[in-house]
């Protein structure tokens, strides 16, 4: 069995600083046609994406897809929702968790796996402000330490 390739759409860099990630799953995506071209060509935005349940399922809201240029009356609303396609077992899971207090569903990156395209959900946790600081802080020592031990190197 061949390793399917995966090539990256669009990355959500901001939900890894003001969440903590819990679990990943990966879902499957309801698209139209010229969204799928559209998405081929990397013109994909999920910095202000959410995850919401809706009668049973998960959507994706304000995930904005570029129209295709040469898709002209197929074209669909850059922001309409999307529906999330998951197995009922992890929609329920994902739900359960989600239920609690200080829990959400966010999306962390949109890629295609062979031919399919395939969004990365995370259960995360929001992080406080203090976090933020000590993760900056973090980044900050571990940089300064890779920029010594270049210097020292040389």
């Amino acid at each position: 069995m061949a390793k399917e390739a995966i090539k990256l759409v669009a990355n959500n860099k901001k939900a890894y600083h003001d969440y903590f990630i819990e679990a990943n799953y990966e879902a499957g995506i309801e698209l139209v046609g010229t969204e799928v071209k559209s998405l081929r060509m990397g013109k994909c935005s999920i910095k202000e994406a959410y995850v919401q349940e809706d009668k049973g399922e998960l959507y994706l809201y304000r995930m904005h897809i570029s129209p295709y240029e040469k898709g002209n009356i197929f074209n669909k609303d850059p922001l309409r929702t999307r529906k999330l396609l998951l197995h009922r077992y992890e929609i329920n899971k994902l739900l359960g968790k989600a239920a609690e207090k200080g829990y959400t569903i966010v999306p962390l990156k949109v890629y295609f796996k062979g031919s399919l395209a395939k969004v990365e959900i995370g259960l995360a946790r929001g992080k406080k402000l203090y976090d933020k600081r000590q993760d900056i802080a973090k980044k900050d020592m571990r940089r300064e330490a890779e920029r010594d031990f270049k210097v020292r190197n040389l």
